[in-house]
């Protein structure tokens, strides 16, 4: 847009509208980034690319060329053993970039599927590093959103390092519940996009299990599961199991208020 000077003025409030539900409104907008800057770095994002349900999005081995920001739906990253079996590494929701594992050797180490009918927007990397070059901020806010997916990594080493399998999906729950409040979005109205053989698979539990828990928590009433729509009734419940606490079981009996 331009000012009656004729002058162009980036227009932050478009931006925050068209970012302020993915990660780019943390890794952009937040950053100190003059006028002269923001419009060349979005000008460079190619936005809402819709895939449908089953789609790849990169292939493990493939060239790196660009991050992918998730504006809705989901997807699974997948690593594919010797023995042609998939080990599923993550899920990845809105907010999340994706394509992290490439940037150190130039290639995928991991494939991304979808997991329903979603849009992405493809950031080129070359793109992001020209303007970080020269904006300190972007560089800050860009190192921000590795160590986060770092962190979930090693949280997620930590889940599979636990003994009891009601932790595991109680940590798994929680996480996805945690990740909808950090958008503003309802945190205990979930929505399974995964299988629960995918389930399962990234918590090192068989399908089973992963059932027989669902029913369990609901017994228990720590939440309500119809096929994939799901509710959270007790966070508190749910937190304290997924830290490991042993009165988890006894506090689902006297639920705390909904948050």
């Amino acid at each position: 847009m331009t000012d009656p000077s004729g002058e162009t003025v980036v227009d932050i409030a478009r931006l925050r509208r068209s970012c302020g539900a993915c990660a780019l409104s943390q890794l952009c907008l937040p950053a100190t980034i003059g006028h002269e800057d923001m419009p060349k770095l979005e000008a460079a994002v190619r936005q809402h690319r819709p895939l449908d349900a089953g789609r790849t999005l990169f292939a493990e081995g493939s060239p790196f060329n660009e991050l992918h920001v998730v504006r809705s739906g989901s997807l699974k990253t997948v690593s594919v053993q010797s023995d042609g079996t998939e080990q599923v590494l993550g899920f990845h929701l809105p907010g999340d970039v994706v394509g992290l594992d490439a940037v150190a050797e130039g290639q995928h180490r991991c494939t991304a599927m979808t997991l329903e009918r979603t849009t992405v927007c493809d950031i080129p990397f070359n793109a992001i590093e020209d303007v970080a070059r020269r904006v300190p901020g972007l560089q800050r806010q860009l190192y921000r959103v590795i160590s986060r997916e770092f962190v979930r990594d090693q949280e997620h080493l930590a889940t599979m390092g636990r003994k009891q399998a009601p932790e595991r999906l109680a940590i798994f729950l929680k996480s996805l519940s945690d990740r909808r409040r950090a958008l503003g979005l309802e945190p205990l109205e979930l929505t399974l996009s995964m299988s629960r053989s995918d389930i399962g698979n990234y918590l090192g539990l068989v399908i089973e299990t992963v059932s027989r828990l669902f029913s369990r928590f609901q017994d228990e009433g720590l939440l309500t599961v119809q096929r994939r729509a799901l509710r959270i009734l007790d966070y508190d419940a749910l937190a304290r199991l997924a830290a490991g606490m042993n009165d988890a079981t006894e506090g689902s009996r006297q639920r705390s208020p909904l948050r």
